[in-house]
């Protein structure tokens, strides 16, 4: 008992023959790791809107950043908003509908408005 915890003795380092490493080709079975990250901004000042974009994915070994920027017309940036907010006031109230069949009251307000 008196070895614990156990304690490596020292050892003196030894050089590692290059020749004794083998290197593979990857595989093309599929891909280990793949990601994509994509970032978009928009805002907007006076008559013009100001957009700024970055992607970025790693996909088949190879890494690929792309970034821009530029103005769109405050025209074209107020239709991307209403288009935002349509869509998501449509998903909420699809995601409502689905819930009102678990109110017991649901049933007797539809009955009695028809």
């Amino acid at each position: 008992m008196n070895k614990y915890p156990a304690k490596l003795e020292k050892r003196a380092l030894r050089r590692v023959d290059p020749d004794a490493v083998v290197r593979e080709a990857a595989s093309d079975a599929g891909p280990f790791l793949s990601f994509r990250y994509s970032y978009v901004e928009i805002s907007a000042l006076g008559r013009t809107a100001h957009v700024k974009s970055r992607k970025t994915r790693y996909e088949n070994g190879k890494l690929t950043s792309e970034a821009f920027e530029g103005e769109v017309d405050r025209s074209a940036y107020d239709r991307m908003v209403s288009d935002a907010q349509k869509y998501f006031l449509d998903q909420a109230n699809l995601f409502l509908r689905s819930l009102t069949a678990f109110f017991p009251s649901a049933g007797k307000r539809r009955s009695e408005s028809d």
